[in-house]
């Protein structure tokens, strides 16, 4: 067994526990220049690998956004099947394990305590997880969905040319409300969090109570044995790199535009079809037949606002930075929550969330289907999409989840991470899924769903009372959201870059939540954020076979586990 100075910060088990023998010591590989504690080569590969697509990107702009448009639509497509496929698995996994012996065997060994109170806990791997995508999907999907459903399908040559799910429902409001909140439901319930629990449960199944570094490679020893020490780990590791730095500098753009855009709404000045729209003497806001284009200016200076404001949470740490952020992020958005049920109307919404639910559960197997189906727009461009989004990001939030979830049964763990994230993800978009539709369906009010995806919650608020405060509120989420996903992010990245050290120097985290800003600022700047999409996008079909794998060893790693208890 590992004492606590080769463990490097990660906790002995305490109690039974099958540890794994080996002779590879944390942090073994690392060199420590300019006082640092870096892992050798994986910092170097990857920063270097950044550095370099960066350049790509800005250098041959036409030619990176043609090879990754391609790459985009070769996995999204090509590969729909498979995405389907590996998240029907990675569900009916995680519901097992709730319902298996294996669900008694607690995180850290069978003496282990939580090191956070349920609050604490699920606040942070909540805000880690999806803070950010409800507030930009929240009002924006459930409407795209409606929307198509409602127009029915179409057909040229043969083949179904519309957006809607399955079947749609043509000119049949309630019918396309309930597939519409269905389809919605199923991009943000059991199957994303699924992905994050995998791999969550694996780092913290390996880490705590094997006493193995706190890297992704540490899952697969049961595979590959020694070998994940070297190059195959390496491997692993950077690529778990590559998808959380492009993944958050792809959201730290996307998310500047959304709170670019509601400041404007709210506060800027002119007129938007007059190209004279501004927020505080910067253009933006303005509509694309105005001729005017919108500055980056005021995205720079979003972006560099959330990168310092992150600076701070990192350097106060965990306990004082991402967890009080995310607690009150949760405060304020369970504040908007319940405003918007009560001005929506709580009997009506809370009858829309059970029905709403009610449809995802009737259409749960159709929507699962990876095989036969007509609406290929909607599989392969939505649903394909997102797993291919949630895996790439796995690396990011299920090493977050992880260190924060010691001294959980993995009973307890699963249910925490997959069912009640869920719930609440059906809860928040049928109330403002639900307000949205029914300010179109029973008032007439469709600027909401006229709006482009970032301007549809603030035009949906706007309808209700307290329109300027509520809105407010929602840009302060955005941006906080951000600030922990940035400051998680940047000890995820870390973590994996100093060889699975969780106490390295706090400057290495302060390098890379630095390096995250950069990037997506001269990404921003230099207009390849799509390209860095389609990349992140991409890495997901690699990490869709690491996850399968890491299935296997999950299996393997509680099955040993159970016979030391006994």
């Amino acid at each position: 067994m590992a004492d606590e100075n080769t463990n490097q910060g990660i906790p002995e088990p305490e109690g039974a526990s099958d540890i794994i023998e080996t002779e590879y010591e944390v942090g073994q590989d690392n060199v420590s220049p300019f006082g640092l504690d870096i892992h050798n080569p994986v910092f170097f590969i990857s920063g270097l690998a950044i550095v370099v697509f960066v350049f790509y990107a800005l250098a041959l702009p036409e030619q990176a956004n043609s090879v990754f448009d391609w790459l985009f639509a070769s996995v999204t497509k090509g590969f729909d099947w498979f995405f389907l496929s590996a998240a029907n698995i990675f569900v009916l996994f995680c519901l097992f394990l709730i319902v298996s012996p294996f669900g008694s065997i607690r995180l850290g060994g069978v003496d282990a305590r939580p090191d956070y109170s349920y609050v604490g806990w699920f606040a942070m791997l909540f805000a880690a997880g999806m803070g950010i995508g409800l507030m930009f999907f929240g009002v924006s999907e459930p409407m795209s969905h409606f929307s198509s459903s409602l127009g029915g399908t179409s057909m040229e040559d043969g083949v179904r040319t519309d957006w809607a799910p399955l079947g749609a429902a043509g000119g049949d409001e309630a019918a396309a409300t309930r597939l519409g909140m269905a389809a919605t439901i199923f991009h943000w319930g059991l199957h994303p969090w699924a992905i994050y629990a995998v791999v969550a449960l694996a780092l913290a199944l390996f880490s705590y109570n094997k006493g193995l570094p706190l890297t992704l490679r540490s899952a697969f020893y049961p595979i590959f044995g020694d070998a994940v020490w070297g190059w195959t780990g390496h491997v692993i590791d950077t690529l778990a790199v590559f998808a959380t730095l492009f993944g958050l500098a792809t959201s730290l753009g996307f998310g500047a535009e959304q709170a670019a855009s509601g400041l404007t709404f709210l506060y800027g000045s002119g007129d938007a079809v007059e190209g004279t729209r501004s927020f505080i003497g910067i253009p933006y806001g303005n509509t694309e037949e105005s001729g005017t284009e919108n500055s980056s200016t005021l995205l720079v200076l979003l972006i560099s606002a959330i990168t310092a404001v992150a600076l701070v949470s990192v350097i106060r740490g965990l306990d004082g930075g991402v967890k009080v952020l995310s607690e009150i992020n949760m405060g304020l958005a369970g504040l908007l929550l319940v405003f918007t049920l009560f001005v929506g109307g709580p009997v009506f919404l809370l009858t829309f969330f059970a029905d709403s639910l009610w449809a995802y559960l009737q259409n749960l197997i159709p929507l699962s289907n990876p095989f036969g189906r007509e609406d290929t727009n909607f599989m392969q461009g939505w649903t394909s999409f997102y797993w291919a989004w949630w895996i790439s990001w796995s690396p990011f939030v299920g090493m977050f989840i992880a260190r924060v979830s010691r001294g959980r049964s993995v009973r307890e763990f699963v249910i925490c991470v997959l069912l009640i994230p869920s719930l609440v993800c059906v809860l928040w978009m049928s109330v403002f899924g639900g307000t949205a539709i029914s300010q179109v369906v029973n008032d007439g009010y469709e600027a909401a769903q006229n709006a482009s995806l970032e301007l549809k919650l603030f035009y949906m608020l706007d309808q209700l009372p307290l329109a300027t405060i509520t809105s407010t509120i929602g840009i302060i989420l955005v941006i906080v959201f951000f600030v922990t996903s940035s400051d998680s992010g940047s000890l995820v990245i870390d973590t994996i870059t100093a060889g699975g050290k969780v106490d390295a120097p706090v400057t290495q985290r302060v390098f890379w939540c630095v390096f995250e800003g950069a990037v997506a600022i001269v990404l921003l700047v230099g207009g390849g954020l799509a390209a860095l999409q389609s990349a992140v996008i991409s890495t997901g079909l690699p990490f869709t076979l690491v996850l399968l794998l890491m299935c296997w060893a999950i299996f393997r790693g509680l099955q040993s586990e159970r016979r030391e208890i006994k």
